[in-house]
């Protein structure tokens, strides 16, 4: 396709897409924040695909940059994750011993004594389903 054929294509679109009705600004304080939230809140039942819907998005996606920046959340902790799925599950250390070996090592494990290894870690996430990408996360051990 030829430039000029590219141009008069371009040039006979119509743009519907209006930079003052969405009347969006970037958020560089707590106050910007606070404020985006509450247009968040306002708009939250905005059809999609309309103008709301689309400030909406833009919003949202704006509010999402600044708590990445802002509020990280740390990555989970593995033991304390065993620990709530057993809590979620109602199992008992005993139920952990097919993943992690012994009843001593369970309470080491739980008890922050002993890394988890390698092969806990696939058992854990192939027979409970928790997600290796946690289980693999570095975490404090108690030093003696």
């Amino acid at each position: 396709m030829s430039h000029g054929r590219t141009y008069n294509m371009i040039k006979s679109m119509r743009c519907d897409f209006n930079v003052t009705t969405l009347d969006i600004n970037p958020i560089t304080t707590e106050s910007d924040y606070e404020v985006a939230l509450r247009e968040i809140q306002r708009l939250w039942e905005a059809p999609h695909g309309s103008p709301e819907g689309d400030k909406l998005d833009v919003m949202v996606t704006l509010v999402d940059a600044y708590e990445q920046q802002h509020y990280p959340i740390p990555p989970a902790d593995p033991v304390e994750t065993i620990l709530h799925h057993m809590e979620s599950q109602g199992m008992s250390r005993r139920e952990l011993e097919p993943y992690l070996g012994s009843q001593s090592y369970v309470s080491e494990v739980l008890n922050r004594q002993r890394a988890l290894t390698l092969d806990m870690i696939r058992k854990l996430h192939e027979g409970l389903g928790i997600s290796a990408d946690i289980l693999v996360q570095p975490y404090q051990l108690q030093t003696a």
